[in-house]
């Protein structure tokens, strides 16, 4: 371990009142193990390029910084990097090869309970069991880091790229997650912001739980199991992301209240919306294109106010089992590429209302070649038997005035964009 020069003159000058922090400079051949053990509170250490075998104690605040991008490899043992102390910064490495214990919960980089403040950016962390573990540790920042997991291992035996449990108000920015269980799990932990993430290649792109007052912006979620989802949460704002790809859902939202759902992309999913035990909550200015299903509702999923959304070209609009019709689009309609109605007054809105779940379309549910005579007077009048007729009729979601064009113009950009082997 050598003391680079800068920082041996910072360190002499201010000795006496120990206000500034050394520079300790690292090379490859030394023992960066005990660099780190003999540094003081608030110095850094910096790392060479090179190769380093490292199971890292940080116990004390300092950043650990890498030039020209070094390698810390955990030889598949432990953790890689424990984090004890708060105001820790790890920058520029690659960090990789932690073990593989699930019960121990190995992570390239484990955060411990009161390690406040931590920040990780630009680093790799490749093959580990957990990319990030991150425990009771408050204000945390996780920015512009590329993760992967151990992608040769089966599923249930990966672990999450960032694991969050009892933590606030976390900052998690621009990171690339891939080939991990869950790419983000978040548990118990408030107050935190997820932006401009891009999620894919794992069992759900985001797993949140009994988390309150988050906001999930700009965020790509593509290629998963699942794209996101929201169970046992309030409080929520999710806007202004792309949720695509997914095998299964692009957005589950799983007993939920209170939350708003605004300015989303979800296109070539199974199931582009999957809402279940829902309230209270406001889902506008969606675009929801070409899924198999374009919502999937159940469960009492009532008291919301749904407006302005696009519902274009879904195989199914709206797949809706229960015993009673719910309203959507009361104040601005919403948009239905599969509407017949008409524009008698020119103001943009039917004349009549739409009903996703009506005979025609549990007809082309059945029968797809029936699609081929949707505009024909035949099937115009068959839904217009349909609403005189109750015993023809099920409950559906109504839209009383839809809207008769899109909002989003670009729309069609979005066909087409489904799991690989689809």
């Amino acid at each position: 371990m050598r003391l680079a020069l800068p920082g041996l003159l910072l360190a002499a000058l201010f000795a006496c009142a120990g206000a500034h922090a050394a520079t300790l400079t690292v090379r490859p051949g030394d023992d960066l193990a005990t660099a780190v053990q003999a540094a003081r509170p608030g110095d850094v250490v910096q790392i060479e390029r090179g190769h380093y075998r490292a199971n890292l104690l940080i116990d004390k605040p300092l950043t650990l910084r890498g030039l020209n991008r070094p390698t810390l490899s955990g030889g598949n043992q432990g953790d890689v990097i424990r984090i004890t102390a708060p105001d820790v910064v790890i920058e520029g490495l690659i960090v990789r090869d932690s073990g593989d214990s699930l019960k121990d919960q190995n992570a390239g980089i484990y955060v411990y309970p009161g390690a406040h403040r931590t920040v990780v950016r630009n680093c790799d962390l490749t093959y580990n069991l957990f990319g990030l573990w991150i425990e009771k540790a408050d204000d945390v920042v996780i920015q512009r880091n590329t993760i992967t997991g151990k992608r040769d291992y089966d599923s249930p035996m990966r672990g999450n790229g960032i694991q969050l449990y009892n933590a606030q108000r976390a900052r998690i920015l621009d990171n690339n997650i891939s080939f991990v269980r869950d790419a983000l799990y978040v548990d118990v932990s408030h107050h935190a912001i997820f932006r401009r993430n891009r999620l894919h290649h794992s069992r759900y792109g985001t797993h949140y739980m009994n988390s309150y007052y988050n906001l999930w912006e700009d965020n790509d979620t593509y290629y998963n199991r699942g794209g996101l989802a929201l169970m046992e949460v309030r409080n929520q704002v999710v806007r202004g992301n792309r949720a695509w790809g997914n095998s299964d859902h692009g957005i589950m939202l799983r007993t939920l209240q209170d939350s708003v759902i605004e300015g989303n992309v979800v296109a070539g999913n199974d199931r582009g919306f999957f809402i279940y035990d829902v309230e209270y909550v406001t889902l506008k200015d969606n675009l929801v294109v070409d899924n198999r299903v374009g919502v999937h509702l159940s469960a009492g999923s009532i008291n919301n106010l749904v407006e302005g959304n696009d519902f274009i070209d879904n195989r199914e609009q709206v797949r809706y089992v229960a015993s009673r019709d719910v309203r959507w689009g009361e104040k601005t309609g919403n948009f239905w590429s599969n509407y017949l109605g008409w524009d008698r007054d020119g103001d943009d809105r039917g004349d009549t209302p739409y009903e996703a779940n009506d005979v025609v379309d549990r007809l082309t549910w059945r029968h797809p070649g029936i699609k081929l005579l949707l505009a024909s007077p035949a099937i115009q009048t068959l839904r217009l038997l349909g609403r005189q007729f109750p015993v023809l009729r099920a409950p559906s979601v109504v839209d009383p005035s839809p809207r008769m064009r899109p909002a989003h113009a670009q729309w069609s950009q979005w066909r087409g964009r489904y799991f690989p082997g689809h």
